[in-house]
């Protein structure tokens, strides 16, 4: 299937035309960055185009999802670490909102599994950046620029993605010990979360391996940690070494849960309302972070007065001077 051929042009034909426009997934990232302003709401295509699997390289729509992308490289026992909260999300949705999964520790961020984008820019016209292999990678990092862009530089058609092998065993386990304790009897953890009291680690690779690493490291079987939940939710990043301090920050804060992804820096927070989400904001800004609002809190800006909006502003009006793209995704 060429998905460069009638189903992208039929794409670029309603941007070119539109005042405004708003690429649309599955919905289950909508509120990340604010919900868009009504406009003309456009849909990638999914299916798969190409799967190299001695390249370790897959192709596909847009609009596949999550969970369908899984399946297919499943069968040729491979995977790509998206790992977004829901499967039904599409593969442009999840890195339109630039969002790295809980394995972000041992396999790397988002970003760094896009090889290969094709966009549609604001005037319709269709776009490659990358390519489908490192080795022939030249000119601007356009893949990388898009993931996060949350729809406001191009309306994502096909990516070319890196894949990898499925490892043979993957367990979760639990422990009392903090983070640093457990993670210097570990070598390379797919995920180590912690909530200040629990730390549950995600160990991957061959059985027999995963069960004497967690020996080793005191850890007994446990499931995964539950995701912080409310009407109000953040995801802060700050410098690793201050996770211990944030963490007690926001334990002193009253109706806030939160879980940190430990080395990586990112603490997922939840909060009963507004001002909770706010303070929890203001709790990262003083230990040198800041927070991204994930859902709710209308009344708070999305990144916060460190992140640089400047710059995202000058980024913006070089692909999208007339902003029609995602209007009011971002503030300008």
């Amino acid at each position: 299937m060429d998905l460069t051929g009638r189903a992208a042009k039929r794409l670029a034909g309603l941007v070119e035309r539109a005042t405004a426009v708003v690429p649309v997934g599955a919905r289950t990232h909508w509120e990340v960055g604010g919900p868009p302003a009504p406009a003309t709401e456009v849909r990638a295509p999914g299916g798969v185009v190409e799967h190299e699997p001695a390249e370790l390289t897959i192709t596909v729509g847009a609009g596949l999802t999550a969970a369908a992308l899984a399946d297919v490289l499943a069968e040729a026992g491979q995977e790509c670490p998206l790992d977004p909260r829901e499967p039904g999300a599409t593969v442009g949705g999840v890195l339109a909102t630039g969002l790295s999964g809980p394995r972000r520790l041992r396999y790397g961020p988002l970003r760094d599994r896009v090889l290969e984008v094709r966009f549609v820019t604001a005037r319709g016209r269709l776009v490659k950046g990358g390519g489908p292999t490192v080795k022939n990678v030249t000119g601007y990092d356009l893949p990388r620029l898009l993931v996060g862009s949350l729809g406001t530089i191009g309306v994502l058609v096909q990516v070319t993605l890196r894949c990898q092998a499925r490892p043979r065993c993957a367990r979760w386990f639990a422990g009392v010990e903090t983070p640093d304790a457990v993670g210097r009897r570990l070598f390379r953890p797919s995920s180590v979360l912690w909530d200040g009291a629990t730390t549950r680690v995600l160990l991957e690779g061959d059985p027999e391996d995963v069960e004497a690493e967690a020996r080793r490291a005191g850890l007994e079987p446990g499931g995964p940690a539950p995701w912080p939940d409310g009407p109000h939710r953040g995801r802060v990043s700050v410098p690793p070494s201050r996770l211990a301090a944030l963490g007690t920050a926001l334990d002193d804060s009253e109706g806030i849960s939160w879980l940190a992804e430990a080395g990586v820096g990112t603490v997922h927070v939840g909060a009963a309302t507004v001002a909770a989400l706010a303070e929890a904001r203001q709790r990262a800004e003083e230990q040198g972070g800041w927070l991204l609002r994930e859902a709710g809190a209308a009344e708070l800006h999305p990144f916060g007065a460190v992140h640089d909006r400047a710059l995202q502003s000058r980024v913006r009006r070089a692909f999208d001077p007339d902003g029609k793209l995602s209007p009011g995704r971002v503030p300008w």
